[in-house]
């Protein structure tokens, strides 16, 4: 019995499909599985830390200051195209990570997100105030 070449097409045209389909669910997974890579920058009043989101909006983006840590997760969609058929879904869509900070430097309370329109998210976390070096009224007294 000789093979249906209609069939044997139809199998070399599903092979590379299912490989392609299997490596971007591999290549999501390990997206999702990384912690988010971050910049951390730092200047006389605040730290600032940046991220990478593309694809996200400001509703996808949760961040939480915790015990000196910035914790940040990223759940974003993927859009529908109209006349597409997904062949390689390689973009995590679940992405998270942690930043520490210097413990008890931080002012949680005025920290603030941006989500640019290129993408990117911006931190910035005031540092807390330092006490006030005490000043006192007796004078310095030197050797004579």
């Amino acid at each position: 019995m000789k093979p249906d070449p209609r069939a044997l097409r139809e199998v070399g045209r599903a092979i590379p499909e299912t490989v392609l389909e299997r490596m971007g669910r591999a290549t999501s997974r390990v997206q999702e599985e990384s912690p988010l890579p971050a910049d951390i920058l730092e200047s006389d009043t605040a730290y600032r830390v940046i991220l990478d989101a593309p694809g996200a909006t400001a509703s996808d983006v949760q961040v939480q200051v915790t015990d000196g840590t910035i914790e940040v997760r990223i759940d974003r969609f993927r859009p529908f195209n109209e006349g597409f058929e997904m062949l390689f879904p390689g973009r995590g869509l679940e992405l998270d990570g942690q930043v520490p900070l210097p413990e008890g430097a931080i002012d949680a309370d005025g920290t603030t997100a941006t989500l640019t329109d290129h993408g990117t998210l911006v931190i910035t976390v005031p540092k807390a105030p330092t006490p006030a070096a005490e000043d006192t009224d007796e004078p310095n007294e030197t050797a004579a």
